[in-house]
């Protein structure tokens, strides 16, 4: 298994099945010219097999943090430990880049990533409900 950041709109298209929906090229696009928006596809010989994404935020009374937006691990290479290197390729990114700290938002109900997070160096801070705007 390696893993590499990703820099380039076909590198996400083939990665389609690991998204929730196949991303879009223009969206592609937009995501990895923005600057503090990073992704890293875990791959099988030439497969791609799992990413993560993650998105760099700044505060005035906080500083620099990085939000792990998604983590993506194919069914068939599941437990592998790929889940935890990818986390550990964004941390370290993060403790590189200056950031004091990464998060990440997981339903209390989903065992298998709080695991893979744990699993990783994470630490629960209790319970949290998330709040949605939706303008579709």
């Amino acid at each position: 298994m390696r893993i590499e950041r990703a820099t380039t709109v076909p590198q996400l298209l083939a990665a389609a099945d690991l998204f929730d929906s196949p991303p879009r090229s223009e969206w592609a696009a937009d995501f990895l010219a923005t600057s503090g928006h990073h992704l890293y596809l875990a791959y099988a010989q030439s497969e791609p097999v799992g990413f993560i994404s993650g998105v760099e935020t700044v505060h005035p009374d906080k500083g620099r943090e990085m939000f792990l937006y998604e983590l993506s691990v194919a069914a068939p290479h599941r437990r592998r430990g790929i889940g935890r290197a990818l986390i550990r390729t964004l941390a370290d990114l993060a403790a590189e880049l200056g950031c004091y700290d990464m998060w990440v938002g997981v339903d209390t109900d989903n065992d298998a990533a709080l695991a893979t997070y744990r699993s990783a160096g994470g630490a629960g801070e209790g319970p949290c409900e998330v709040i949605t705007w939706d303008f579709t």
